[in-house]
């Protein structure tokens, strides 16, 4: 028994001998530092994976559509005043300014031969177009068509290599879900920020003959008119178009075109260089307690027709005024947003069944819309 304990004792001795040596000479064998160096011995964490992403960063989506929003950059060329090198004008009433135009917005590409989606007033009577990559190339642009109605151009580039944005489903949104806004505000660059739809279906703002709008509360400023909305896989939701502001400047309320809206206006522009609507000619309002009354309705659903054009394909079809559409191909009607938007998406040429009010009874017509008219431009 004796002999047991003075091995173990022997043993003992020995290691505590080697463990003060290899903590004096080596302590960095010990994962500790010499006490008589003056430090403290620390556990640090392991050096971080930089390509490791932080739980809810949205990095990898801006990434991945920040490569394909663009800026634009526009001129127009001085109008030639009369009188404008007369002295004498010029004494009484100032220099008129014969300076070019020049403006800035946003867009983006949505094909690797060039196409870029961007808003129609960013490009409207440009003489000069620029558009700058997010890689630094630029390139002149030239306008393929133009939608003034839903406020959307399509333009192409020719340049190779070109980063491609992917087109989501906007018809999937729901209010709260988190997007990013991308664009160049005020010119100082490309610009990521973030934000929730507020709203969808935002309609009757006086901003476009055809409004569907995504609200958000993601910062957008002018410049990043054109540019994308997108959500948090970095794929492309709406093209941002327009803000709510007294002072110039975000808000918390911008507007975005649908994507869905956005790939039918290109394609229509990218076929026939124009997009061809259904119009029915008729004047319409929303159904109030005094129209109802005035036409002797009976209803508070449905849009009032207020005016027919005469021989237009309402009349024809015996549409008249004080009917109250409620349907349109099957698709119920609740106001002239839904109305416009319905008769729009019908095909000229192709009869279509509505769904009237007359007073107290119920009627159903067919209708053959024609084409709409365009927009008349205002006086220069």
């Amino acid at each position: 028994m004796k002999r047991f304990w003075l091995l173990f004792s022997q043993t003992v001795t020995v290691l505590l001998a080697a463990y003060f040596v290899v903590a004096t000479l080596k302590p960095e064998w010990l994962g500790t530092r010499s006490a008589r160096s003056g430090t403290i011995a620390l556990l640090e964490a392991p050096a971080s994976n930089p390509a490791a992403v932080p739980a809810g960063s949205f990095r990898l989506a801006a990434q991945k559509a920040s490569a394909a929003v663009v800026s634009i950059n526009t001129s127009k060329a001085a109008k030639n005043r009369p009188r404008s090198n007369d002295p004498w004008f010029n004494f009484f009433f100032g220099e008129q300014g014969n300076e070019p135009q020049v403006g800035l917005g946003s867009g983006v590409i949505v094909s690797a031969s060039g196409y870029i989606l961007t808003n129609n007033h960013v490009v409207e009577s440009a003489d000069e177009i620029e558009v700058i990559l997010n890689d630094s190339r630029h390139a002149q642009a030239k306008v393929i068509g133009t939608d003034p109605d839903s406020d959307l151009a399509l333009l192409k580039i020719e340049l190779d290599r070109l980063p491609v944005i992917v087109l989501g489903n906007s018809d999937s949104l729901q209010v709260g879900d988190q997007v990013l806004a991308i664009g160049n505000p005020f010119g100082v660059g490309q610009t990521v920020t973030g934000g929730i739809v507020s709203a969808l279906g935002r309609n009757q703002l006086g901003i476009n003959t055809f409004e569907n709008f995504i609200q958000t509360d993601a910062a957008i400023n002018p410049g990043n008119s054109g540019g994308a909305l997108v959500d948090s896989s970095g794929n492309l939701l709406g093209i941002n178009t327009a803000i709510y502001s007294r002072s110039g400047g975000s808000m918390g309320i911008g507007f975005a075109i649908p994507v869905t809206t956005a790939k039918l206006v290109m394609e229509g522009l990218l076929k026939d260089g124009q997009v061809t609507r259904g119009w029915i000619g008729v004047e319409p309002s929303d159904l109030s307690p005094e129209l109802a009354e005035t036409f002797g309705v009976k209803t508070d659903a449905g849009v009032i027709i207020t005016g027919v054009m005469q021989n237009g394909p309402a009349a024809k079809a015996g549409i008249r005024p004080g009917d109250v559409i409620v349907r349109v191909a099957d698709k119920p009607i609740s106001n002239v947003s839904e109305l416009l938007s319905g008769v729009a998406a019908l095909k000229p040429g192709t009869v279509s069944r509505f769904g009237l009010l007359r007073r107290e009874q119920k009627l159903e017509v067919e209708v053959t819309p024609g084409v709409r008219p365009k927009p008349r431009r205002p006086a220069q």
